[in-house]
């Protein structure tokens, strides 16, 4: 009896159950995210080892549905369409995590947050404010660059030294205040204080007055941190040492409620 002709074809199962055409495609959407957004065939060919020909009947099915753009140069860029999706799956996330974030409130006494590494961006999405009537307020949804900020550094610690120079030329390191660090030198030296000590603090980097203690959730679906944030009189270096455990015991429970859930 002849062989179906399905089971060849890119529609095939995958060894893992699932449909091999999308796992590819979701593959090359994440390989052209990693290359910074934009690629040509030949690039994604290269890094996938797919062929051009499969590589070529993917990206105009993502064309097609607005996930994938073709650039005038004949490169290909990721589409519009992902905005809408990468938007509802932050406040998803938001909202998974705010039951830990409560938590530290609970804990610290001190406004909790979270935020995503976004191109290069920090992106809050979410907060529980703390219950004292000084404290820390961020709008979910504001952005600010990475340089100068606690979340910043725990996100970018993990990132090599060459990546993180190329997105500060990119961003610039206006000063905040007078505490800013305004270095690419000086900055990777704060990254390397993260990695040894295993957190990152801002401290009246972003706004005077205010100091945070940031640590990054360890195997998030995206790039992801949490912190807490309050008056530079409150978190003190005494305070740090009571801080930091429970920081870092929240990240690795709110990483393995992600995987478990399956975000």
């Amino acid at each position: 009896m002849p062989t179906s002709s399905a089971s060849t074809t890119d529609s095939a199962k995958s060894s893992s159950g699932g449909v091999q055409s999308l796992e590819r495609a979701f593959d090359l959407l994440e390989r052209m995210a990693d290359a910074g957004g934009e690629v040509g065939l030949s690039e994604l060919s290269a890094s996938s080892g797919l062929p051009l020909p499969t590589i070529h009947r993917l990206m105009r099915t993502l064309v097609a549905c607005g996930y994938v753009r073709q650039q005038p140069n004949r490169r290909y860029a990721l589409g519009p369409r992902l905005i809408r999706l990468g938007e509802s799956a932050s406040r998803l996330l938001g909202t998974w995590a705010r039951p830990y974030l409560a938590r530290l409130v609970e804990e610290t006494g001190e406004t909790a947050n979270m935020a995503l590494l976004d191109g290069d961006e920090i992106v809050y999405v979410a907060q529980v404010p703390s219950k004292h009537s000084m404290r820390m307020f961020t709008e979910v949804g504001r952005r600010v660059l990475p340089h100068s900020t606690g979340v910043g550094k725990a996100l970018l610690a993990s990132v090599p030294d060459a990546e993180v120079r190329a997105l500060l030329a990119r961003t610039g390191m206006p000063a905040a205040t007078e505490k800013t660090i305004t270095t690419p030198d000086g900055f990777l030296a704060a990254l390397a204080e993260v990695r040894e000590l295993g957190y990152a603090v801002d401290d009246n980097e972003q706004e005077v007055g205010v100091r945070c203690l940031a640590v990054s959730v360890p195997d998030s679906p995206t790039a992801a941190a949490i912190s807490i944030s309050g008056p530079a009189g409150r978190v003190t270096e005494a305070a740090t040492g009571k801080i930091v455990p429970v920081l870092q015991q929240v990240a690795v429970e709110l990483s393995q409620a992600l995987v478990t859930s399956g975000a």
